[in-house]
């Protein structure tokens, strides 16, 4: 008697159209009678050490996506292709080579100290090098860095990103090709110069480890690629070369290796007979780093096994227990349950399917995505992406509900939204959001745990995930019962986006 007439006391103090569409049916709708003894199983599962941190490619990750499959069906979806809860994304698995090395004139780079190799074949190649700006070339802007030079039999110097954009982004779309641009003109080798604003050593060790990116079938650099760190005085002696300083380059070439992974998804029809047409994808990722050095952070020989309980078991079981309530009391449009591989590793499985759509993405009218990297305000949880989508009264509502405040794109400068899952399906133009757990800052607390071995089950506040999934789950319902789809908001960067993709179907 007590609950029910503080439950009713809290949806009145949030607004007549919460009070509306669930006061009365409180003792109904699922997710006010979630259990936290349930929650606290599945997460000693997931983020257990027999799973080792459930990394991209290992048995863990196939584990515990077994299991989301399990639920799925137990909880009476239907498999998102065809006859399997699967989607299958095919990776390639990259480590730098064994040994390489870079002679220019007197300056020599080695991979134990000041180069980087990050894609190519093997080789050993001699010849003349040359500098050639970015070497970029962009047939859009008429730029051509290799216009009125020949680098043909040479080895190819560049500054590092591109003209219109040196930073990370800018570097990042370098990488992905520069070696063909040189390629094409006959150069033997390219490299960039390192100049982020980050230490060298943090750059080459990550990068310099194993790396993941989706299998697109096209072939890799066909020409030794990479970064190198030089002394001050190594770019003013190669650009001032008149002849070009004599070079030599060698490499093992890259260690790759052709692996497999899954998403795992299920679809629910919605009750209205016209909404249900339209879909809500509901997303998180289910992977997590590993064990030892693949983790990344600091480990020991007592503990080396990254849990991921916080990051990103957290959302994944928000994810299951909203699938459970909507197979039990359906919204009025239809959902999608999809768990994804390889966030970890770059957002993978979730750009997989937004370029491999199961459900068209001009069926799907909304994201909501659940990641975090923890919590260190247990009162509320964080909207990643707020006034952006116009579903922030229905999270406030959803959250509201169970005691739980909302804090709107906390640590701006960490630019989060960017960096989940959500990104994926914005890029696409579909209106798209991250729910996290309440954060402020990145203080002290969140990095104790986040890609720490720490960030185990026996250091997470079960009451709190209770909450959470029950706020996550309501909100969701809000979002898939409005009567009018979400869109975004005039002046978005991702609205021109969203006009592409839905064209004249507007709310």
């Amino acid at each position: 008697m007590m609950k029910t007439t503080l439950l009713a006391f809290l949806l009145g103090l949030v607004s007549p159209v919460l009070n509306a569409q669930t006061s009365a049916a409180s003792q109904t709708l699922p997710e006010f009678n979630f259990s936290e003894s349930v929650f606290a199983g599945q997460m000693h599962w997931l983020a257990s050490d027999y799973l080792a941190g459930r990394r991209t490619g290992s048995v863990g990750n196939e584990i515990a996506a077994q299991y989301i499959a399990s639920q799925l069906r137990a909880y009476g979806y239907q498999p998102i292709n065809g006859e399997s809860f699967f989607q299958q994304v095919p990776l390639l698995k990259t480590a730098a080579p064994k040994s390489a090395s870079l002679t220019v004139g007197k300056y020599d780079f080695t991979t134990d100290d000041n180069l980087l190799i990050m894609r190519g074949p093997a080789a050993a190649v001699e010849g003349n090098v040359i500098f050639a700006n970015y070497g970029w070339v962009d047939a859009e802007t008429d730029h051509n860095d290799y216009a009125d030079l020949d680098v043909k039999g040479k080895i190819v110097i560049v500054r590092a990103g591109i003209p219109s954009d040196a930073s990370q982004q800018g570097v990042f779309r370098g990488v992905k090709e520069k070696a063909e641009m040189a390629a094409a003109v006959g150069a033997l080798a390219l490299y960039e110069v390192y100049t982020l604003p980050f230490p060298w050593s943090n750059f080459k060790g990550y990068f310099g480890g194993e790396r993941m990116g989706l299998d697109d079938g096209l072939p890799s650099a066909t020409i030794p690629y990479g970064f190198l760190k030089p002394e001050e005085n190594f770019l003013p002696d190669v650009q001032q070369s008149k002849k070009g300083l004599k070079g030599r380059a060698a490499s093992t070439g890259m260690q790759v290796e052709t692996i497999l992974s899954q998403n795992v998804g299920g679809v629910i029809q919605g009750t209205d007979s016209t909404l249900k047409a339209e879909y809500v994808l509901m997303t998180a990722h289910f992977d997590h780093v590993g064990v030892g050095a693949q983790g990344g952070g600091a480990y020991t020989p007592v503990d080396s096994i990254f849990n991921g309980a916080r990051d990103n078991a957290f959302g994944t079981i928000s994810l299951l227990a909203a699938a459970r309530a909507f197979s039990e009391v359906r919204p009025r449009r239809s959902i999608i349950i999809l768990a994804v591989t390889g966030e970890e590793m770059g957002l993978l499985g979730s750009k997989h399917y937004a370029e491999n759509p199961l459900v068209p993405l001009e069926e799907t009218v909304f994201n909501f995505n659940t990641d975090g990297a923890g919590y260190n305000d247990t009162t509320a949880i964080s909207l990643i992406g707020a006034n952006r989508t116009g579903i922030d009264e229905q999270v406030a509502e959803g959250s509201a509900a169970f005691g739980l405040s909302v804090i709107s794109d906390p640590s701006p400068e960490q630019g989060l939204y960017d960096r989940s899952d959500n990104v994926s399906f914005s890029a696409k133009g579909v209106p798209s959001l991250s729910f996290s757990p309440g954060f402020t800052e990145f203080n002290d607390e969140m990095m104790r745990y986040y890609h720490q071995v720490q960030d185990n089950p026996e250091t997470i506040n079960m009451a709190y995930l209770k909450k959470y999934c029950q706020a996550f789950t309501l909100s969701a319902r809000l979002i898939a019962d409005r009567d009018v789809r979400p869109v975004w908001t005039a002046g978005d960067k991702y609205e021109a986006a969203g006009k592409s993709l839905y064209g004249t179907k507007r709310p």
